[in-house]
């Protein structure tokens, strides 16, 4: 695999992280970083530990076809819990925040600035089936990355 580069750098200063080739949901972690892309890091963190215990929901706004309402969801009606993808975008935004504070930032000051997902690999697999046939089986894996920046207070 060639090194992936980040979206964008802000101006200012900055931490970012990267989880390459995670194998997730393409769709679910889309969702889970377009939900989290502007809020505070430390609000996010108690977001994705809330969707891991199915206490909150994140709203599906592109990938909706047949996904079921979530009571008291704010702005769509339309959700889901996807634990496995919320525990891979929780390790990438604990690996943002301990980057900057590495760099000497405070974590309460912190603000996702960007979230984004990238495709990944296509794991080749085949799921062998009667009379010697065989069905392909893929695995898609999904690269996320996280820039944080810092507020002003």
């Amino acid at each position: 695999m060639g090194r992936l580069n980040y979206s964008l750098t802000p101006a200012g200063r900055s931490s970012r992280a990267m989880g390459m080739e995670l194998h997730i949901s393409p769709k679910a972690a889309h969702e889970i970083c377009r939900t989290l892309k502007g809020m505070r890091a430390n609000l996010a963190r108690a977001y994705l530990e809330d969707v891991i215990a199915l206490k909150r929901s994140i709203p599906f706004k592109r990938y909706r076809r047949n996904v079921a309402h979530r009571h008291g969801q704010v702005g769509s009606d339309a959700g889901r819990y996807p634990m496995k993808a919320a525990k891979a975008v929780l390790v990438v935004l604990d690996n943002a925040l301990a980057n900057a504070e590495y760099k000497g930032m405070e974590s309460e000051k912190m603000r996702i600035f960007h979230a984004g997902t990238k495709k990944g690999r296509t794991i080749q697999g085949w799921m062998p089936r009667a009379m010697g046939r065989a069905t392909p089986k893929n695995t898609e894996t999904v690269s996320v990355e996280m820039v944080l920046t810092e507020v002003k207070s």
